[in-house]
C-alpha cells in the first residue's frame, strides 16, 4: 500500500520537473543569461554573445561574417527565450500538480490534514532543486547542466522520505475519523479508506498525465533545437 501511494504521489509532485530533462538530447554546457549576454561554457568552449550578435571564444574577439553574426543572435535569442520558458513551465506544472493533489487530500481526509502541510513543504523542496538546474539570478538565469542528473536523484529521496510521514498521518487521521464515528471493524474501515485515497490519487493522475507527457516532449524539442543550433554556429565559426 506505501508503495503504490507513494508511486502516485511521485507521480504527481515530481514527474513533471522531471519530464523536462527526459530527452535523448543531453546539454553538455552551461548556459548564464543576462542582458549584456548570453554565456556558453562546456563542451562548446567558452562562447560570449551579445544581444546583437557579436561573439567572444575563450577571450578573444572573433571577426564575423555577416552570416556568422546572424547565425549567433538567433541561437542567444533562442537561448533567451528557451529557458525562461522551461523554467516557468517546470514551475507551473509542479504547482498545477500540488493544487490538484491537495483538492484530493480535502475531499479524502478534510481541509484540517496534516497531509496538506507535508505536500506543501514537498512542493517548496521540489522547487528548490529545480533552482539547481535553472538558477534564477538578479539580473538573469543559468542553466546548470552537471545538476540534473543529481536533481533528479535527490527529488526522488524527498518523495520517498515524505511519504512515510504521508502514510502516517493517513493512518491517524483516518483512525481518529473512524473512532469517531465507531462501529464496525476499525482497521478494515481504515484500510478500506486508504484504498480510497490511492484510487482518488490515480484518478486524478490519469486526468494528467497526457498533459505532463506533453510538456516533456515540448521540452525535448526545445532543447534538441536548442543543440542544433548550437552546433550550427559551432561548424560555422570554425
Amino acid at each position: 500500500m506505501l508503495k503504490k501511494t507513494g508511486l502516485a504521489l511521485l507521480l504527481f509532485t515530481a514527474a513533471q520537473a522531471h519530464a523536462a530533462y527526459q530527452c535523448n538530447v543531453k546539454p553538455q554546457d552551461d548556459v548564464i543569461i543576462s542582458p549584456q549576454s548570453v554565456q556558453v561554457v562546456g563542451a562548446s568552449g567558452n562562447l560570449q554573445i551579445s544581444p546583437d550578435g557579436d561573439v567572444t571564444r575563450d577571450g578573444q574577439a572573433l571577426t564575423l561574417s555577416d552570416s556568422q553574426r546572424q547565425q549567433a543572435f538567433r541561437y542567444q535569442t533562442a537561448l533567451r527565450k528557451e529557458l525562461p520558458w522551461i523554467d516557468d513551465g517546470a514551475q507551473q506544472h509542479l504547482e498545477k500538480a500540488r493544487v490538484a493533489l491537495d483538492k484530493v487530500i480535502v475531499k479524502e481526509l478534510g481541509g484540517d490534514s496534516n497531509v496538506r502541510n507535508r505536500l506543501t513543504t514537498l512542493n517548496g523542496q521540489l522547487k528548490q532543486q529545480m533552482n539547481r538546474i535553472i538558477e534564477h539570478r538578479s539580473d538573469g538565469l543559468a542553466f546548470h547542466h552537471k545538476a540534473i542528473a543529481q536533481v533528479e536523484q535527490d527529488g526522488r529521496n524527498l518523495v520517498q522520505q515524505s511519504m512515510g510521514g504521508v502514510l502516517q498521518d493517513s493512518l491517524n487521521e483516518m483512525g481518529v475519523k473512524q473512532a469517531a464515528n465507531s462501529g464496525g471493524n476499525p482497521l478494515q474501515a481504515i484500510m478500506g479508506n486508504l484504498g480510497g485515497l490511492q484510487k482518488a490519487i490515480q484518478n486524478e493522475w490519469n486526468n494528467q498525465e497526457q498533459d505532463f507527457k506533453n510538456f516533456g516532449h515540448d521540452v525535448c524539442n526545445r532543447v534538441t533545437s536548442l543543440e542544433e543550433q548550437r552546433k550550427a554556429l559551432l561548424g560555422a565559426l570554425k
